[in-house]
């Protein structure tokens, strides 16, 4: 029986320790913490600047819109005062123009209604001279008829 060798037998050198770190503080490190903490400062110095700049600017504009309504109030009120005077003048002055328009129209149509009544009485006084004068032909036109009617039946009675 022949065989194998037997396999080999590995043996292995134990691992070194860890190194151990020691810490040396050197200038960077120092100049960076410093730094941090100066922008850290600087940061929050500029958050409380820029929080008082709004509250100084939002009370500022605020006073300014409370001023700009008020302003704006004065002069809708001067405003409607205005248009209130100017349209009681402009009622007053078109009452007056309506009251002389009503006043020439009046004495337009009583000139009228004159013109109108005198036209009236001449037509109706025509009418009946006419109506007279045509009655007055009628009548003589009948009496001719009956005449020569007359006349005829004379005349038919002597032959």
């Amino acid at each position: 029986m022949g065989g194998r060798p037997p396999s080999p037998r590995v043996e292995y050198i134990p691992a070194p320790p860890p190194p151990v770190t020691v810490s040396t503080p050197t200038q960077s490190l120092r100049t960076q913490t410093e730094l941090t903490k100066l922008t850290g400062e600087q940061t929050r110095l500029n958050m409380e600047t820029g929080a008082e700049l709004d509250r100084i600017n939002e009370e500022f504009y605020t006073g300014q819109d409370l001023r700009r309504y008020r302003a704006r109030g004065a002069e809708e009120r001067l405003l409607s005062e205005t248009r209130g005077e100017q349209e009681r003048a402009t009622i007053g002055t078109t009452g007056t123009e309506t009251r002389r328009t009503r006043e020439t129209e009046g004495a337009q149509t009583r000139l009228t209604r004159e013109t109108e009544g005198q036209q009236r009485r001449e037509t109706i006084g025509k009418t009946a001279e006419e109506t007279r004068a045509t009655n007055l032909q009628q009548e003589q036109f009948r009496r001719y008829k009956e005449n020569r009617d007359f006349q005829q039946s004379r005349d038919a009675y002597k032959s």
